[in-house]
Formats: structure tokens, C-alpha cells, sequence
């Protein structure tokens, strides 16, 4: 069966608890061995990024270089003030034969498009982080709608996948609209969306506090409920695909301490099959 995996994983572009989140993140990444893995919160550092960095451990964990590819890094900055200090990017052990960005104007949010090879077959990832607005966001929508139109611009033989950190739930006028077009990978599986794929129990840093504090005293973003969680992260599968497998991962614990997660989300795992293409 020609199939290759995917796994999507917000990483939190704070870096105060790094030191210990990246290595689990690497452990984590590497017991699942996806052939594609679309990061979004990636902080940038020069040429560099931590994607470049999570790529090299895992790369230095292949212990059959010789049959396994290594990982290679596309990377994907925001624009504006941002376009320094956050991206998305695509680790890939797949041939990537174009990629290019596509501006969704507000926030300085930005599409990663990604045309890799898998077999005798070509296909678009797309890796995106859209609009942060809590509920019904018209400036979600407005970003799906320049996605959707920007695919309408691709060869009809393509099939895509789209995924990442959408920042709306299920049941939103941004989620539906994608489910027009696709298949959420996940509700294939298991006929429902995750209970939650945001927040981890994660410990949250003294920066990461202040922040959300300072944004709420100034009006720019609701008081921070602790009893929230959502889903918020998905994989959309071009109907002609089938998905063969889709769960919820990069969702244990360090063994030392139960505050300590790869991330603030929970990442998904996917498994695509080629056959009816």
C-alpha cells in the first residue's frame, strides 16, 4: 500500500521552557517517525530555527541513513515585525519540489505551500496558523477564503493536504468551510474531532503569564479562563486520499515532571494512503 505519514504540532514560539521541551519533542517525533512534519510558533534565530534544530537531532537519531532520507528543513517566516522571529516550517524526508508562501494579510500570518514528491505522485502540504480571535472570527474566515482561492489556482491533479493550528473549533463558520472541500483526518478515524487539542498541562512560563496578562489589561484579548480547552489544531485530506490511521500525539508527559510537554498543544499523526488517486 503506497502510504506516508504526517504528523502537524503547534510548538510554542516561547522559549523559556526549551531546554526541556525539545528534547522531548524529539523523542516523541522520533518513536513516530513521520515522513512529513509541519511545525507552526517555529522561533526563528537568524538562518536558522528551532525546526532546523528538532531536524538535526532527529537526524542524528536515524540509525539506517542509508535506507531512511534525512530530514530536510523548509522554512516559512510571517511578515512584517514578525517576519524575524516566527515562522512555520516543513521537516520533510520527502523530495520537495516547490515551496512558497501565500500572505493572509491580518496578524502577519502567512500559507506554507509545499509541493513534495511521494512516488511517482505530486502533492501540496499546506501549513498554516490562522487568525487568533476567540469563537466566530470573520478574519478567519477571510483567511480560508484567500487559501481556498489560492488552491483554485492549482492543478486539479494535485491532492492536498492542509493542516495545522486553524485557532477555531469545530462547529465555527472557518471549520465548516474547509469541511466543504475535505476531510478532517482525524474525524475519518473516529467520527468525532478530539476532545481537546489545546492547552497541555504544560506549566506555563512567567513570560508566557505576563504576556496574556498585559494583552488583557489592554483590551486585546478576553481574561484567560484556566478551565478552558478546544481543538483548535486539524489535518484536511483531500477526498480522493484515504486516511488510514489519524490520533493525538506528542501528549506525554516527561518522566520527571507531569508539567513538562513538548508543547502547549497536542500535535495529530496521520497516515494517507495513495491508492485512489
Amino acid at each position: 500500500m503506497a502510504s506516508f505519514s504526517l504528523v502537524t504540532i503547534n510548538i510554542l514560539n516561547d522559549l523559556s521552557l526549551w531546554p526541556v521541551r525539545g528534547p522531548l519533542l524529539v523523542e516523541q517525533l522520533a518513536a513516530l517517525s513521520p515522513d512529513l512534519i509541519a511545525m507552526q510558533e517555529v522561533s526563528l534565530q537568524g538562518e536558522s530555527s528551532n525546526a532546523h534544530w528538532v531536524a538535526e537531532q532527529l537526524n542524528q537519531r536515524n540509525e539506517k541513513p542509508d535506507k531512511i532520507p534525512p530530514y530536510q528543513v523548509a522554512l516559512c517566516p510571517k511578515t512584517g515585525r514578525y517576519a524575524t522571529k516566527e515562522g512555520l516550517a516543513v521537516l520533510s524526508r520527502l523530495p520537495v519540489r516547490a515551496h512558497e508562501q501565500l500572505d493572509l494579510l491580518t496578524q502577519n500570518r502567512v500559507a506554507q505551500i509545499v509541493r513534495f514528491r511521494f512516488g511517482s505522485d505530486d502533492l501540496l502540504l499546506v501549513n498554516l496558523h490562522l487568525f487568533w480571535q476567540p469563537g466566530i472570527s470573520p478574519e478567519r474566515q477571510k483567511q480560508v477564503e484567500l487559501l481556498l482561492d489560492f488552491l483554485d489556482t492549482q492543478p486539479v491533479e494535485l491532492p492536498v493536504l492542509i493542516c495545522g493550528d486553524f485557532n477555531g473549533m469545530p462547529g465555527t463558520p472557518s471549520i465548516e468551510r474547509m469541511r466543504e472541500y475535505f476531510d478532517s483526518a482525524y474525524n475519518v478515524i473516529h467520527k468525532q474531532e478530539p476532545d481537546y487539542t489545546a492547552p497541555t498541562p504544560l506549566l506555563s512560563s512567567s513570560k508566557t503569564r505576563l504576556r496574556k496578562t498585559i494583552a488583557w489589561a489592554m483590551g486585546r484579548r478576553p481574561k484567560p479562563d484556566p478551565t478552558w480547552r478546544g481543538t483548535l489544531d486539524y489535518i484536511f485530506v483531500d477526498p480522493r486520499l484515504h486516511t488510514e490511521a489519524c490520533e493525538i500525539v506528542l501528549n506525554h508527559p516527561a518522566d520527571d515532571n507531569p508539567q513538562i510537554y513538548p508543547s502547549d498543544h497536542f500535535g495529530l499523526f496521520a497516515e494517507i494512503n495513495l491508492s485512489a488517486v
